[in-house]
């Protein structure tokens, strides 16, 4: 182990950031200790370093580059007036500053928080590498090498454009879709260099050297990376990691992951774990963050909570675009402070904000809500939706998920209305992992479109530059053009989107519908595991509805379920009354739902109805993943298979499973937040398939119906729905009595 290197440190101060109020210590070195440090970070890449003062160590760090400048800074979870005790120690000349390289790798701890030692170039980046969660995981996914920023390698790239310098790749003879002239010109070569194209035109011969790699197109289309604009990885039922692994041979390149799910269970700190995961990752996966947590204040309790100020945090990560679907739309019309204060700091951060209006009332309330700022909106459901949204200057999301199929419906905005398509982008929102590893991803919403009778190029552009351009990011991602990262996707079958080869910063990730890589599985830390809480055991008589005194029948409300669709209907039944309770009508698909309450262990159960899954026999599903707020969900036939299936997840920590008459059918274990599962996507997709298949053995014909399931909770979208605190009438927004 090499001695540790001694710092003669010039200056010592404490500096705040004014966006987040983050404090740190500043240390400048002398010129001639900055010029050591620069050669013992260069000689250290990639190993981790503590630094001491007066030989304790005060933090500590990963070095991902040689360090120019001498200048460090210190930050994380320190004592109140540490930092400036530090710098006063410093400063009077009488510490012993130094730094050394770890005998172990993973990153020094005290008292279970992470002290970072965050090594910049400039104060102004400071903050983006600091202070990292207690929720870290223990070790990156992948190793995953981002090109160089374009303003660092034009000149690279000029000289290989000019025969000056040679490709790393050059692909040739290739049918080069141009999403932005909407043209397909064949007979086109395709140079890359650093991870971004260089060059892009009839013949790249110049471009080639000893050392380039040349790949025969074939006549075959180059299809720019495809981006899915808005989607929850927690939907999947995997992590980021597995998510990218499914969906990487299906030619998605881009993401815009939206992690409010984990944000209702762990709070600010599951963001950031999500955010660093994704930041790991070989293709480019950005992150919004959550809005709303909880969704809607007030109709339920999440196991968290967001401010504004976790926003304004959250702007100075280096991966955050933007803020996510603004799902609380009558907050932002009546100018609810969180709301508009969290645009608000959205948008002074130049960052995008997403929307979320779940209404059809596209009267005043709309139009309050566009002028609160929302930039784009994936509820709609009719042409009018998408038509009402490109008209007042949003763009329209249009979604193809597991369970989700509105593209049909709007994308006639465009082929019948003759609505300019440039503002129309295709998303996913939720997608299953059965969906993902059978059926695909944006490759199936594209596929979805041109059947819809779309072109293929104004498909694909709405999968690829649309989407960029709302991000602000059409300079790095979104087309085949010089300077972009080098993400493209040679197609055999341009209509059905047949895609045989997937490149993602210049490097071939998948071939034949399989990865070329491998993306080592994420650590998670225990931390964000064991979060269900129930409090008690469940047992049948939790799920007694007691009926009015002296009632032989009653009239009750009941949620119905729309197949293929988020929305609910707000429906009515006339149900017997046996001993006193309330019972269910098979017959007729109304069975019982009940929402437990799982993050603080009240042992609450809310009681209600549901129909329109049409379950046969004796039965319960029950499943932690329970939008937004992630309670736990339980829909049944029977009583008792309803405690044993509640139960079932406090044991597991948390997933979806499916009993019948006292035996367990089907079971997906999800025991990060009680939301994602630690396998790999291929066993996750098994295990739901199995799920489905019980399903339908007990009478569910529904599409996708754990999707369907999953959302009976959602408080902001219309019509009704159940929360821990009661049932709730989502178009006035007011929670309502169980007896009509």
């Amino acid at each position: 182990m090499a001695e540790p290197l001694a710092l003669a440190i010039a200056t010592a101060a404490v500096v705040s950031d004014q966006a987040s109020g983050q404090r740190a210590l500043n240390l400048k070195m002398t010129p001639d200790s900055a010029k050591a440090f620069a050669d013992f970070t260069r000689a250290n890449v990639g190993k981790v370093v503590d630094l001491s003062v007066d030989g304790a160590v005060v933090a500590s760090t990963r070095l991902v580059e040689p360090i120019l400048g001498g200048e460090v800074m210190l930050s994380g979870s320190f004592a109140p007036g540490e930092l400036q005790r530090l710098a006063e120690r410093i400063s009077a000349g009488g510490a012993k500053v130094t730094v050394e390289v770890k005998a172990e790798q993973p990153l020094w701890r005290l008292d279970g928080s992470v002290r970072c030692l965050a090594l910049v170039k400039t104060r102004q980046a400071w903050h983006s590498r600091a202070n990292r969660s207690p929720f870290m995981a223990k070790k990156p996914a992948a190793h995953a090498t981002k090109p160089k920023p374009w303003t660092e390698m034009a000149t690279h790239l000029v000289d290989v454009a000019m025969g000056r310098k040679p490709a790393d790749l050059v692909i040739r003879n290739g049918r080069w879709v141009n999403v932005h002239s909407g043209e397909i010109i064949a007979g086109t070569d395709i140079a890359i260099a650093g991870g971004r194209f260089a060059y892009c035109g009839p013949n790249a011969s110049h471009a080639i050297g000893q050392g380039t790699k040349v790949v025969d197109a074939g006549g075959r289309y180059l299809v720019p990376g495809l981006c899915d604009a808005h989607m929850h990885v927690e939907s999947g039922m995997v992590t980021v990691t597995e998510f990218c692994r499914a969906v990487i041979p299906h030619g998605t390149t881009s993401m815009f992951i939206d992690p409010h799910e984990i944000a209702n269970v762990l709070g600010l700190p599951g963001v950031r774990l999500m955010h660093d995961e994704a930041v790991a990752m070989p293709i480019n996966v950005h992150v919004q963050m959550p809005s709303c947590v909880p969704s809607a204040p007030g109709l339920e309790h999440a196991g968290a909570e967001l401010t504004v100020a976790d926003v304004a945090e959250a702007m100075t990560w280096e991966n955050i675009i933007g803020l996510g679907e603004v799902m609380n739309f009558p907050g932002v019309a009546a100018n609810d402070p969180v709301m508009s204060g969290e645009i608000a700091a959205t948008v002074r951060a130049g960052k995008t904000v997403g929307g979320h209006y779940a209404s059809r009332d596209l009267g005043l309330p709309f139009h309050g809500y566009v002028a609160g700022g929302p930039e784009d909106d994936h509820e709609g459901t009719r042409a009018e939706d998408a038509i009402a949204r490109v008209r007042q200057g949003m763009k329209a999301m249009l979604r193809l998920g597991s369970a989700w199929y509105d593209v049909a419906s709007q994308i006639k905005a465009v082929t019948e209305s003759g609505i300019d398509p440039r503002n129309f982008i295709l998303c996913t929102d939720d997608s299953h992992s059965g969906t993902l590893v059978h059926e695909g991803h944006m490759d199936r919403v594209v596929r979805h479109a041109i059947q819809q009778g779309l072109k293929p190029v104004t498909a694909i552009q709405m999968a690829t530059i649309n989407t960029a351009q709302h991000f602000r990011l059409e300079r790095e991602i979104g087309s085949i053009a010089p300077g972009r990262l080098a993400d493209l996707l040679i197609v055999s079958d341009l209509a059905a989107m047949t895609i045989d080869e997937v490149y993602a910063r210049g490097v071939r990730l998948a071939k034949g519908g399989k990865l070329d890589i491998d993306i080592p599985a994420y650590d998670y830390p225990k931390t964000a595991k064991n979060t269900v809480k129930l409090g008690k055991k469940l047992r049948a008589g939790d799920f007694d509805i007691t009926a009015p005194k002296g009632a032989n029948e009653v009239r009750v409300r009941v949620i119905g379920v729309i197949e293929n669709q988020a929305p609910t209907r707000a429906l009515e039944a006339d149900l017997p009354v046996e001993d006193g309770l309330v019972a269910m009508d098979r017959r007729n698909d109304v069975c019982q739902i009940a929402l437990v309450e799982r993050h603080r262990g009240t042992g609450g159960v809310t009681n209600a109805f549901v129909s329109g899954f049409g379950y046969m026999g004796d039965c319960a599903m029950a499943s932690s993943v329970a939008h937004d707020a992630h309670h736990i969900i339980c829909v049944g036939t029977n009583k008792q298979d309803m405690a044993l299936a509640v139960n079932r997840l406090g044991q597991v920590g948390g997933g979806v499973v499916l009993f019948s008459k006292g035996k367990e059918l089907a079971l997906v274990e999800m025991p990060i937040a009680g939301l994602m599962s630690d396998e790999r996507a291929e066993i996750v997709a098994a295990k739901a398939e199995k799920l489905t298949e019980a399903m339908r053995k007990m009478g569910c014909s529904l599409n996708n119906a754990y999707m369907q399931h999953s959302l009976l909770a959602l408080v902001v979208i219309p019509e009704l729905r159940i929360s821990d605190v009661g049932l709730i009438d989502v178009t006035t927004f007011q929670k309502v009595d169980l007896f009509v």
